[in-house]
């Protein structure tokens, strides 16, 4: 049903620059963003060319955490029409996702939860057309050879006092996260990829686009600096 560019394409090398990483536990899982996902299947398929339903939306669970933010789980199902470039053929698959939204309102955690289990689900029905979608990232064999991967990060920033920072040198440290937190408080963000490290008395919030996803941040209750263009949260605010 694809002509031979498509099939190129499609059988291309994954771009390493358009994998991310996030931690898991011990382990570093890799994936491909939501919009880098829809951009790629827009510039393969044509815009008009692909569309997806819907076909289930439900919350699966609800808890509030130590903090007291609302923690809703919600799965989704997802239907993928893919049509040739006559629109006179098409493909559909179907694969189904879950998404967590951790909010202090139930309104902005069933927002969080619902929009990431129907990003997942989309996610994972494309990854069905092979690897410019990363289908080999749910290769087991390529996430256990990540477990002995540690985080690293890049040109930080050494936190003193909140809203007072002290920029350091351009260099690469690695930052291990200590036990005053642990991932299920911000699971949300982990699953947009991002993740936290202390730096002095602070939490701080580090990786990709983290300004483009402060409602997430925000919702977990970290503040902006921008002085230093860092998202923090005091600890002892963290252990209150």
């Amino acid at each position: 049903m694809f002509n031979d560019k498509q099939n190129q394409v499609l059988a291309y090398e994954l771009d390493s620059s358009r994998i991310k990483s996030r931690q898991k536990g011990n382990i570093t899982l890799s994936y491909l963003e939501g919009f880098d996902i829809i951009e790629t299947a827009n510039k393969i398929f044509g815009y008009g060319n692909w569309s997806y339903k819907i076909t289930k939306l439900q919350q699966v669970s609800q808890e509030q955490n130590a903090n007291q933010n609302h923690i809703i789980c919600y799965e989704a199902v997802v239907s993928i029409k893919i049509y040739d470039l006559q629109h006179t053929k098409s493909i559909s698959r179907e694969d189904v996702g879950f998404g967590t939204g951790i909010a202090k309102t139930l309104a902005d955690a069933h927002e969080g939860g619902a929009k990431e289990a129907v990003t997942d689900a989309i996610k994972r029905t494309l990854r069905s057309f092979g690897n410019q979608f990363g289908n080999s990232l749910y290769d087991k064999s390529r996430q256990n050879h990540n477990q002995s991967q540690h985080y690293t990060q890049t040109q930080t920033q050494q936190l003193t006092q909140p809203q007072q920072y002290q920029q350091t040198t351009q260099q690469s440290q690695t930052q291990q996260m200590q036990s005053n937190h642990t991932p299920q408080d911000y699971a949300s963000l982990y699953n947009l990829g991002l993740s936290i490290v202390e730096q002095g008395q602070n939490l701080i919030v580090v990786g990709d686009d983290i300004f483009a996803k402060k409602d997430s941040i925000k919702a977990c209750g970290f503040r902006w600096d921008g002085a230093s263009k860092l998202w923090y949260k005091p600890i002892e605010q963290q252990a209150a």
